[in-house]
């Protein structure tokens, strides 16, 4: 695995670059980097995966434009693979990742050859309902001291309801307050769970590249019927329920590494010849 360094504009962007085959672009969700992306995507000697830490995550900077945006992301990624070679690639994600390789797979359909949506937050509408708990933690971080704001969200209706209904999504929201620099990436919580893929219903069902949407259950954040929406309209899509993270972690990753490995192992190399 290497980690190498990424300029654009006054924002220093971090890329991780590993293996040989099969180009695979791999997007972490919001508030993850490249560690989430490794729990989820097998280690094979058959994939030349790319993962762009996004502004703000992991050890890639903030940088100064604003407001942050699927499309900016987007745009950081492309600028990525045209930087390593990845002329024609399967781009994939988990939450936003699978935002920012949705948002790919249309916007630039002549790039993508195949498309993997993980546990996908988003359908076609920018700031869905089940994302108004991060929107929460945004507005209390922004206006309370930390430690109150992490109370106040703990014993607020919408916190108590997490907890009881999806204890792996609270432990992750809670996870942002703790953030050393929680404060900045308010920002980008508020920004991205208020955006959307821009990619409309009547577009996704124009897309055509082989297709995985990987979808669990007890998940509030990540509902399930996104997941199978996006599988419903994507032409040809497959579908695989994973077990919950709520229920059995391991086996979740498992799972999804399975069904992965499975999704590109039937990929040819003659799909990434550019078209």
């Amino acid at each position: 695995m290497g980690q190498k360094s990424f300029k654009r504009g006054d924002a220093e962007l971090a890329i991780y670059e590993n293996g040989q085959g099969l180009p695979v672009v791999f997007q972490h969700g919001l508030g993850g980097d490249e560690a989430q992306v490794a729990q989820n995507v097998p280690a094979s000697a058959g994939i030349h995966r790319l993962t762009l830490e996004c502004r703000g995550h992991g050890a890639s900077s903030l940088g100064n434009a604003r407001p942050f945006s699927i499309h900016m992301f987007a745009k950081d990624v492309l600028a990525a693979t045209a930087e390593y070679g990845f002329d024609r690639f399967i781009v994939g994600g988990i939450s936003m990742g699978a935002a920012i390789a949705l948002h790919l797979a249309h916007h630039h359909a002549n790039r993508v050859a195949g498309l993997v949506l993980v546990r996908p937050a988003w359908t076609f509408e920018a700031s869905p309902d089940n994302l108004a708990p991060i929107r929460a933690v945004a507005a209390l971080i922004r206006s309370h001291p930390i430690e109150e704001a992490k109370r106040r969200f703990v014993s607020s209706e919408i916190g108590r309801r997490i907890a009881a209904e999806a204890p792996d999504n609270f432990s992750s929201l809670l996870g942002y307050f703790d953030r050393p620099d929680a404060l900045a990436f308010a920002s980008v919580l508020a920004d991205i769970a208020a955006d959307g893929p821009d990619v409309p219903q009547a577009e996704a069902a124009t897309l055509a590249v082989p297709t995985l949407v990987i979808g669990s259950r007890h998940d509030a954040i990540h509902p399930l019927s996104c997941a199978q929406t996006l599988a419903n309209v994507i032409p040809g899509a497959s579908f695989v329920e994973a077990t919950a993270k709520a229920i059995d972690k391991g086996r979740h990753f498992a799972e999804v590494q399975d069904a992965i490995a499975h999704f590109l192992a039937a990929q040819t190399p003659r799909s990434f010849i550019p078209s």
